[in-house]
């Protein structure tokens, strides 16, 4: 089912703009997007063992990973005023239920299952061995925009299409030089992380 890797990311996509638009859920459009993934890997059935999430042939990899994407949640804490994150950024998380009693679930969820089901899906079933730009490391940035839309600037948007961009790349060397998933999963998981615990505290301030 070939054809399937072309309609793959347009369930993703449109699972996250039904769940934040419709729905006006963060856990509904999370668990949407990873049923629509879910579901199409199970029609797809990849040539590719789930086992490639837990390895690893060269750890120097998965430091350089999690110590890069980890940061990412500091840059964004640093920059914030820069990005022009909006003031009404607790109301806006709060109305799709992210509130104090949620989060902690929701971000421990996001950092621990959604990158293992991210990464076999974009870097694994959807990736690339070639070493220059490929077509879904820009797809995979796409869908952040639903979810940075309203809450940003166009212009903080655009930069952030560039970063993730260069982050589904980057992945995807990492995969191709280890030989397996592990070390960008824990990068996942690292950015996931410091990510939420920042707008976990922005919105708390």
């Amino acid at each position: 089912m070939k054809h399937l890797k072309w309609i793959a990311p347009l369930i993703a996509y449109l699972t996250v703009a039904a769940g934040l638009f419709l729905a006006h859920s963060a856990w509904g459009t999370l668990l949407a997007f990873h049923l629509g993934i879910i579901i199409s890997l199970l029609l797809a059935k990849p040539d590719v063992s789930p086992a490639l999430l837990f390895k690893s042939t060269d750890k120097k990899w998965i430091v350089l990973s999690v110590l890069l994407c980890g940061s990412s949640g500091i840059c964004v804490y640093l920059l914030r005023s820069r990005f022009g994150i909006a003031q009404d950024l607790s109301t806006q998380l709060q109305a799709i239920g992210l509130r104090a009693s949620t989060w902690p679930l929701f971000i421990a969820y996001f950092s621990l299952v959604n990158p293992l089901i991210e990464e076999y899906f974009w870097r694994g079933y959807l990736g690339s061995p070639r070493t220059g730009f490929h077509i879904y490391d820009a797809v995979f940035a796409g869908y952040h925009v639903f979810l940075l839309l309203g809450k940003v600037p166009v212009s903080s948007i655009l930069f952030a299409l560039v970063v993730l961009t260069l982050a589904g790349w980057f992945w995807r060397q990492v995969i191709r030089r280890d030989h397996g998933l592990l070390a960008a999963v824990l990068g996942h998981m690292s950015a996931d992380f410091s990510i939420l615990m920042v707008l976990y505290r922005m919105s708390s301030l």
